[in-house]
């Protein structure tokens, strides 16, 4: 994990910076995901396989202070339904990257375009509970787009703080019973909202990876 040599700084330079400083350690790090916090929970068995997917974290240039782009998932899809999530979904077999992936799913959940988008890198895939290997593609985003949601996929898009996320107060612990057996994850309520489940815990593998 990289150590902060100074104050922190909330900005997309600094975000920027720290994802550069973390190019290389990131790359050859081994893969995050809901067994840190369960390990070997049967819902982590995937007689299938893992399905590959891809999410953009979208870190907004505000100036002083960066906001991190998330949405509100439809209430009438099948899977994660309402639940808060990064733009993202599965990586299709036209897709010539995870980074591509995230890029095309931005655009078609909420119409951000790629031309704003600046993308850093990559975090360690993120292995979920509901059986999916998740590319966490690093962005920075800047302002003066124009936002489209496909309302088939996406309720609502709002902005949190990058401050709020990377402070570990802000990081609870909770649990719920899932095939008789306790299940945890992490909870970060913002404004109303609930950021739970895969969402919150790749936001806690961004902190300890770039923050801590």
């Amino acid at each position: 994990m990289l150590r902060s040599t100074g104050s922190v700084r909330f900005t997309a330079d600094d975000f920027r910076r720290r994802a550069a400083r973390a190019e290389n350690f990131l790359a050859h790090a081994d893969e995050d995901g809901d067994h840190r916090f369960n390990p070997g929970h049967p819902r982590l068995h995937h007689a299938n396989g893992l399905r590959a997917a891809a999410v953009l974290i979208p870190v907004i240039d505000h100036g002083g202070e960066a906001t991190v782009m998330l949405t509100k998932r439809a209430e009438t899809l099948r899977n994660h339904t309402g639940q808060v999530a990064f733009p993202g979904g599965r990586i299709d077999p036209e897709d010539a990257s995870p980074e591509a992936a995230a890029l095309r799913e931005a655009r078609e959940e909420v119409g951000l375009a790629a031309g704003h988008v600046e993308v850093l890198g990559r975090m360690p895939d993120y292995v979920s509970g509901s059986g999916y290997r998740i590319a966490p593609v690093l962005a920075v985003v800047r302002p003066g787009f124009e936002l489209t949601i496909n309302p088939d996929e996406v309720d609502a898009v709002f902005e949190v703080p990058l401050s709020f996320l990377m402070d570990a107060r802000n990081h609870t612990r909770d649990s719920r019973i899932w095939g008789e057996r306790e299940w945890f994850y992490y909870d970060m309520p913002y404004d109303g909202r609930r950021i739970w489940g895969v969402t919150a815990g790749i936001i806690r593998t961004l902190y300890e990876r770039l923050y801590t």
